[in-house]
């Protein structure tokens, strides 16, 4: 399991309209190949984080051009362009 963990600022007030672009592209984003879960959390000072768990690393880099078509949908939220990291799963619990 491969871990694409993404740091990222939002710009003030854009939190409601960019929850709601992203609820239109959960399809898109849980159908990239080897997708096993999408979390996103974000606080009062709209920084955050996407943690994307995937199948593989070599799934993760295959899906990279769909990732950076996806936040291309964010373009006008975001202060910047974001950059991921990659990281292998060492363990996934839940309860």
């Amino acid at each position: 399991m491969y871990a694409r963990v993404t740091p990222y600022q939002m710009k003030p007030g854009s939190r409601g309209a960019a929850t709601k672009k992203l609820e239109t592209l959960k399809e898109r984003i849980l159908g990239m190949k080897g997708m096993h879960s999408f979390t996103n959390v974000m606080n009062d000072d709209h920084a955050g984080y996407i943690i994307a768990l995937v199948e593989s690393r070599a799934l993760s880099e295959a899906n990279a051009e769909t990732v950076k078509s996806l936040w291309g949908e964010f373009a006008e939220y975001l202060v910047e362009p974001p950059k991921a990291q990659g990281y292998d799963v060492i363990v996934d619990w839940h309860k």
